[in-house]
């Protein structure tokens, strides 16, 4: 017998803990809630970073765990739970640890993926899951706890919080000029391979400025790798034709810098999704991971896509017999991009977005 839903839910748990860009992928999923049932609290257990770029979501309670506080930090926050009870808990973190996590909150019925989509057993941590939804875009996946529990409107919203001070910072590091932003490094997980080379992004530098008169801004973190390919590009670029802000922003000041972009490039990374969330025209460069299931929701039509090849080339296979969702981890497969590939489409992306943004596009399951 199935655990049975709140018809109505008072207080519903969210459990999604990383990373920028999937927490971003789910913020409609909650806004989708909030418009069922306005009345209800949310609390939306976090990671530490990701709290830094939520905070201030409207309606939404975000209590943060920082990973690598390990089992102490679990039961810190299992004490500050302690006298919580949700109506339901929306499991939709994939992992092991977040698992362990789930089992010291409270909950009347605990949600979880369908057994196709869950990873690491999480299926064994629930008592509903979502029915299958396969060749699901991660956004759908997320929309899909929604519609399980019977929410009607699932048209898409953001509204992430981006303080005044954060546009002061933007301003005071970038300034009052227009400019396309560019985050060239993408998290530097084990066997991701999913950063494009210095001389690439070179070439659509100049681009942008000889035929469009536009500065590129660089953002990222502080690691050495990140501050040397940004000087690497900056100095394979004219003078005037690049502004190097790698390590120097706020993850608020990011969003504000990515808020008042012509435009973004990067790889598949947070700051692609984050310029998708504030509708900011984006060019995502995907090679090593799939962009219809990971690309930026509302511009995957420029979306430079080489997985297909890197897929024949590197994995030797048909990409439509592959399973859902597998990377080509392969240090090369980012190099079938060319700068040509980059150019034409931030081109076409730069025509078709003149008055900077789009409108809000329906939301198709």
């Amino acid at each position: 017998m199935k655990h049975p839903l709140p018809a109505r839910p008072a207080h519903i748990g969210v459990l999604r803990l990383s990373a920028l860009g999937d927490v971003c992928n789910l913020v409609p999923t909650v806004r989708a809630l909030q418009r069922q049932w306005p009345e209800a609290r949310i609390t939306w257990i976090v990671g530490k970073g990701e709290y830094s770029l939520l905070s201030g979501l409207s309606g939404v309670e975000l209590v943060v765990y920082d990973k690598t506080s390990g089992l102490s930090g679990m039961r810190a926050l299992w004490r500050e739970l302690a006298d919580t009870r949700f109506d339901v808990l929306l499991h939709m973190q994939q992992a092991l640890r977040a698992s362990v996590l789930s089992l010291g909150l409270k909950a009347d019925v605990r949600v979880g993926y369908d057994k196709a989509r869950a990873k690491d057993a999480q299926h064994w941590f629930t008592q509903r899951q979502l029915p299958a939804h396969p060749r699901a875009h991660v956004l759908d996946s997320f929309m899909d706890f929604a519609r399980l529990l019977g929410v009607e409107d699932l048209t898409p919203e953001w509204g992430l919080s981006i303080p005044e001070t954060a546009y002061q910072e933007a301003v005071g590091l970038a300034g009052t000029g227009p400019y396309v932003l560019m985050s060239p490094c993408a998290n530097p997980r084990l066997r991701n391979f999913r950063n494009w080379s210095a001389e690439g992004y070179a070439a659509v530098v100049e681009h942008l400025w000889v035929q469009h008169g536009l500065p590129t801004v660089l953002t990222g973190g502080g690691s050495t790798e990140e501050r040397e390919v940004g000087q690497r590009i900056a100095e394979l670029s004219q003078p005037g034709a690049v502004i190097d802000l790698i390590g120097e922003s706020s993850l608020k000041g990011l969003l504000a810098l990515i808020d008042r972009a012509r435009a973004v490039v990067a790889p598949d990374s947070g700051p692609v999704h984050m310029a998708n969330a504030l509708n900011t025209p984006v060019v995502g460069l995907f090679a090593t991971t799939n962009p219809d299931r990971a690309g930026p929701w509302r511009w995957r039509d420029f979306v430079v896509n080489r997985y297909p090849d890197a897929v024949r080339e590197y994995l030797h296979k048909d990409p439509e017999t592959i399973t859902w969702g597998q990377r080509v981890r392969h240090p090369e497969a980012m190099s079938l991009i060319t700068a040509d590939d980059v150019i034409a489409s931030l081109d076409a992306l730069l025509a078709a977005s003149a008055s900077r943004k789009i409108t809000e596009l329906p939301y198709e399951a």
